[in-house]
Order: C-alpha cells, then structure tokens, then sequence
C-alpha cells in the first residue's frame, strides 16, 4: 500500500516527475495541498449545455460538447487532408474543430453523437468559431481510440464532471486523473475550525469538503463543500481584518479636536455654497475620529464630483487648527498640481500665511513634486519641515528621504488603488506617532468589498452630487459594424466645440516605447491589432475629421512641466480637444468640457470608464460619452459596454466590475505577488456568508485576540492569507 500523501508531500512522489515538473511550471503547483486546494472551476453535467456562444475570441477554454458532424477536406495552400468536426452544446451554439494532416483514426473516433470535452483557444475564420487542434477526451463507451484515454474516463464516472483551471500542456482531464491519484492516498490535516463554529454554522468536516469538491457524489454534497471551503477563505480574512483592527485600537495616536474660532470655522464661512447634507454628516463623522486617542482609519467614497475633497480639506484644516500638519498623496504629478490649485482657490487669504493680505491665522500649503526644481525644492522641504505649511501636497516623492514634517497629524491618501502598500506605510513612518489615516477613493465599493478589503477601515459614503451637475449621456459606437457611427462621433464632437464647449479622446496606450501603468501592453494574445495610441492618433485626428481644432496631448510619460501646461492650456480654454491616456482618469476637472470620445473602450475595465466619463458634464452643460469599439454584438466586451452605457450608477457598475474581474484580484493576490488560495470565494454572491464569518470572526478575536487557545486555526489562516497579503489588507 502507499504511504500516505499529507499537505506537505512533493508531488513528484505522487504523479511522476515529468507530471509534477509540468504541473509546477505551468500552474505553480509543487505539494498535495498544492493540487488538493486547485479546485474545478465548474462542473459540467452529460447534456447540458455549457454555452458556447458566449465564448470570446483568444480564450483559451474548455467546453463539453457532442460531436454533431465531420467533414474532411483537401487543404489549399499545401499538400494533405483538413478534417474539420462540428460539435454543439445544445443550445444552438457550435464550434469547428480543425485538424491537419492525415486524420482517418481521429474521423472514426469523432463520430456524430459522442460527448467529449474539447479545450484549446477560441480563435474565428470566416465567421465562424472554431479551435485548432485541441485536445479532447471522449466520453462513454466505444470507440475506436477508447483504450488511450480510459484513464481519463475514469475521473468522469459520476454525473458531475470537473473542469479545471487548466493549461494548454495539461488539460483539465490530465489534472483530474492527478487529484485522483492524490486523493487515494491522502490524509486531510486536523480540522483548524473550532467545533462549536462548525457545529453552530452546519458545516461539513474538511476532509469530507475536500474529497467531495473534487469528486461529488451529488449535487447537495458538492454545495456543501463549497459551502463549508469558502467560509474558510472568508473566515481567514475576516479574522486577519479584525485582529489587525484590534490591534490598531490599541495605538496611541494624538488627539487633534476642532478649535472654536480657528482655520475651520472661518474656511466654513467663506466657502461661496453650501455643504449637501452628506458632506456635513460625514464630516462630524471624521471630526469625531480626529479628536480621538487612536488614529483614525477611514475610507472616504463617493462619486466622481461627489465633493470628497472639500470634506478632506475640512479635516486637514481641524488638524492644522490643533497644531498639526496634514499631507495628500495623489498618484499623479498633474492631479497634485490640481489639488494645490484647487484648495489655493478655496482658501483664499487663509492658505498664504506670510503673505501680504493673507488672513491672522492663515497656513501656508506646499506643492512637494519630483519635477520642482532644486532651490524651490529646499524653500518647499524647508515650510514643510518647519511645521509653517500645515498642508502638504505631493505625489510619492513625498517619500523620498529629506521630507521631514514637523508634525504630521494626518495622511489623506486620494485614489488610494494606485500606491503601493509600502509608498503608503513609508509616509505613515514619517510621523512620531501612528497618524490618522484618510483614504478617498471615487471608484464605488461594493458592501462585500469594502466589509472584505477594507474591513479595518470605518467606511463612509457621499451619495449626494452637489447642485449645479449635469447629467452624462453614454453611447455605444460600434466601429466595425457601423463605420458611419464613428463619423458622426467626430461630427458631434466639432458640433460641441463650435458650440463654445471642449472635448477629451481618450487611448489605451501612449504609443512607441516603454510601457507604463497607465496603458495595457501592445500586443494582445488574443491576435488582436495592438490597442490605438495617443502619439498616433492625435495627428490623424489633426490631418482628418478634427482638422482645424486646437488639440492638445496629455500622457505619462510627458515631461512634468510640459504636462501641466498643456493641463493649464485646456482648463483655460486655449485647447478645443485633449487627446489623453487614462492620466486624466482622476480629478481633471474642467467644467467646459462635455464630450468624451473613448476609443478601443473594450480595453478599459468598467469603473474605469465610469471614472472616465466623470471628466464631462462637470458643469451646466450636460456631458457625453461615446464608447468606441470593433467589439462584436453579444461578446461579453460589448455586454459590458452596453452596461456602462445603460445606467450612471456607480454602485451598479462596481458589482458588474466585480463580477468580471478574479476575486483574487479584489483581495490583493496580484498586489503581493503570491499565488492565493482564496479560491472560491465570491464577494458578490457570498454577501451572507462573509458577513456571517465576520461576526463569528469578531466574537472569536473579543475572547481570544491572538489566537493562542487555537493554534491550528491561526496555522490555519497564515497559510489563507500569508503575511504579506495581511499586511496588504491592512494598509489598504
């Protein structure tokens, strides 16, 4: 008999090793816990269908299919038969699959009326879907061919069939014959769930979970160990979240109160309207958490132009008033610029203390950008350092060592998703005592979100759109189907201009060189042509249908003095068309703007067009966004599109953001680098059970902070949500 397979067994003892180097190189499995914790990514049942019409061109997939016809034909260009095998999903959706060469065994094989499963990359010709040479095992008896792949039948025995997150050298046949090898020999560790929990929430045992999600023996026991694996993984973070929580309560932090008759009260009666009701509440709500012992950790969202910055503002004047300095990380040099602009304007004699007018008990407020120059840099780091600005602006060359605050009180972070968590912690370090902490963000959160990443963050929400914003009318313009639609989106942005307002066309990509983040990379697996580029579409546009417009360029990789001319010239009114990448993406704001033209809009995710379209309609005239795409009707780009087109509601759209992006994504797994065994968890369908897991999480860390009386537990969770993923959820 074998001996018996523990988390912790190489996999080479287990599978072979040529399997095992295979399944360490392409899917970064190298244990039996390894593979035992890959779960299937669906399961697919004998005659039903798995939809193949909603497959996307360049996916690499898997689909279960029943062979309908076979065809073989003399190949044009060389020598030699193609066989071409039509199988269908009976929903009415089918794929061709192509093979060359001499291929009579395999037409014997693919007869009409077998079921098989068939995986390889969705590519399309003439037309029609098709994949090259995938590989494919069948299913049932007979069949000449059957004896190679019994193995492989083996692990399809039962009604519900595992399909595996797979790749193109293993298939998710050759991966199930592994778990079943795996399986037979192994020894689930100790259970780490405390038993009153398990007990409590009906939950299965993990050894019982982990054999049955692998190999159901029905439909009810499969939900039940889903159910019992994803409360592991919503436990495991709820539990890092609410100890860390825990912990922070206990930091001293300097209480910074609000003072009668101080730079607040006076900023309050200058201000030319009036705060919306949401604005005031969530200001008491952050007033509050200034004046107490422990620093604040407060996430701030709202819709773009929601007036998150002025409720920011407020807080940075309390601190100020207490003797304090505050500092706002923005993640690009030109949103900073607009930031010190913007609150300059706002305080008037209240923010140019030393100056002449400047009111009795003014501050002063400093710009810190990597571009200032070097005797601008020592009379900015030397306000700063002095504790004579009280606020500092800057992006992360407020990092950088030789920044030295005299007292920093409090850290605002705008657009909290673009650092880094170790550009954050390092600006906290700054401080002799933990700061309070202010995170804004103008990407709507949903519920499960903000309760699962940012659960050690108090969350506060401004729904209210001050008076005076326009609403945004969005469109689709299908390029490829409809050219004359993309005509008459230049004609209406020329319509715009000559009526007196401005225009932004936005590109996915700067064009030649280096890559940055604001832009995906050229090429695209997909064999898509690369993504359109500013560099090359603002003298097309110049040439052709914005002919005789002003048109400016904005993008990263620009020379940051030169960006922020070319911000100023269009704010003021000397540019009639920006043509940018997604630098513009937060806080440009330019009240004259109205209409937006999104090219290759498929290539941008769903908030991030929201964020977008947020640049228009900021004024009295109402906005509009067009979004260009060659994206085919009914592909799942073009759905999107249409959903982002369809509603203005940022929360709506932030669910169907999380719907489409990998929940491993949402909880930093691609942030830290390490490969996540949060596997199954959704935060959009899970909302109850996480919710359940963060109150038991809550009473479990009230009586046992540390989690010393349950060592198998917190074994349990550092290997959930490593150190490093902890730390991310933490300073997030």
């Amino acid at each position: 008999m074998s001996e018996p397979a523990t988390v912790d067994t190489p996999l080479k003892k287990l599978v072979g090793d040529k399997t095992a180097k295979a399944l360490a190189a392409h899917l970064d499995l190298h244990t039996a816990g390894d593979l035992v914790y890959h779960f299937p990514r669906r399961y697919d049942e004998r005659g039903e269908h798995t939809d193949i019409r909603s497959l996307d061109v360049g996916e690499q997939v898997t689909v279960l299919a029943q062979v309908q016809r076979t065809a073989v034909r003399p190949m044009r260009q060389r020598r030699g038969n193609l066989l071409e095998v039509t199988v269908g999903d009976g929903s009415g959706g089918v794929l061709t699959l192509t093979f060359f060469g001499n291929q009579a065994w395999r037409e014997r094989e693919l007869r009409p009326g077998r079921w098989g499963l068939f995986a390889g990359k969705v590519t399309e010709f003439r037309g029609k879907r098709q994949l090259n040479g995938p590989e494919y095992v069948l299913l049932g008896e007979g069949g000449e061919g059957e004896a190679a792949v019994s193995d492989e039948i083996e692990e399809f025995a039962g009604a519900l069939i595992p399909v595996y997150p797979a790749a193109a050298a293993l298939p998710t046949w050759v991966i199930a014959r592994c778990v079943r090898v795996v399986l037979d020999t192994f020894t689930p560790p100790d259970d780490p769930l405390p038993a009153d929990v398990r007990a409590g929430r009906k939950l299965v045992g993990l050894g019982t979970a982990l054999k049955e999600i692998h190999r159901p023996s029905s439909k009810e026991a499969l939900h039940r160990a889903r159910r019992r694996l994803k409360w592991d993984e919503a436990f495991a973070v709820q539990l890092t979240l609410v100890q860390r929580k825990h912990r922070a309560a206990d930091w001293p932090a300097r209480p910074r109160p609000a003072r009668p008759g101080g730079l607040l009260e006076a900023f309050d009666a200058r201000l030319p309207y009036e705060l919306t009701e949401g604005q005031r509440d969530v200001g008491v709500e952050i007033a509050e958490d200034l004046a107490a012992p422990h620093p604040m950790h407060r996430l701030l969202q709202g819709e773009v132009g929601s007036g998150k910055t002025v409720v920011a503002l407020r807080a940075m004047l309390q601190v100020v008033d207490a003797g304090g300095q505050a500092a706002l990380l923005a993640p690009t040099e030109v949103l900073a610029a607009q930031h010190h602009r913007g609150m300059l304007d706002l305080l008037g004699p209240l923010g140019r203390a030393g100056e002449l007018g400047s009111a009795e008990h003014a501050t002063r407020v400093e710009l810190v950008t990597g571009s200032l120059g070097a005797a601008a840099r020592r009379r900015a780091l030397g306000e700063v350092a002095s504790g004579a600005a009280g606020i500092v602006l800057g992006t992360h060359a407020l990092l950088y060592e030789g920044v030295d605050f005299a007292d920093l009180g409090l850290v605002v972070v705008d657009e909290q998703h673009r650092f880094g968590v170790e550009q954050r912690d390092a600006l906290r370090a700054k401080a002799d005592q933990p700061p309070h902490v202010l995170v804004m963000t103008a990407t709507p959160i949903p519920r499960t979100v903000a309760m699962t990443v940012y659960g050690d963050l108090e969350v506060s929400t401004l729904s209210q759109l001050p008076r005076g914003r326009s609403p945004i009318a969005s469109h689709v313009v299908p390029a490829a189907e409809k050219p004359a639609y993309l005509d008459r989106a230049w004609r209406r942005l020329r319509e715009e201009v000559n009526a007196g307002h401005q225009a932004y066309v936005v590109c996915p990509r700067i064009g030649d060189g280096p890559t940055s983040d604001e832009e995906p990379p050229p090429e695209d697996d997909n064999g898509r042509r690369p993504p359109l580029a500013v560099t090359e579409v603002a003298p097309l546009l110049a040439e052709g249908p914005l002919h005789g417009l002003r048109i400016g360029v904005l993008h990263g990789r620009l020379p940051a003095d030169e960006k922020d001319a070319v911000m100023r010239s269009f704010a003021a009114g000397d540019l009639d068309v920006l043509v940018a990448t997604t630098v513009i993406e937060v806080g440009v704001d330019v009240p004259n703007a109205t209409v937006m033209i999104v090219l290759d809009a498929d290539r941008f995710g769903v908030s991030q067009l929201h964020q977008l379209r947020g640049r228009v309609g900021r004024g009295a005239a109402a906005g509009l966004c067009l979004l260009v795409s060659e994206a085919a009707e009914g592909s799942s780009a073009r759905e999107r599109l249409d959903a982002v087109a369809s509603t203005s509601d940022g929360f709506k759209l932030a669910e169907l953001d999380l719907e489409q992006r990998r929940e491993g994504d949402v909880l930093g797994a691609t942030q830290s680098g390490h490969r996540s065994h949060l596997r199954l968890l959704s935060l959009r369908r899970d909302t109850e059970l996480i919710r359940d897991a963060r109150a038991e999480a809550i009473t479990l860390i009230e009586a046992d902070p540390e989690l010393t009386g349950n060592p198998a537990l917190a074994a349990s969770v550092a290997a959930l949500v490593d150190e490093d993923r902890a730390e991310y959820l933490e300073k997030g």
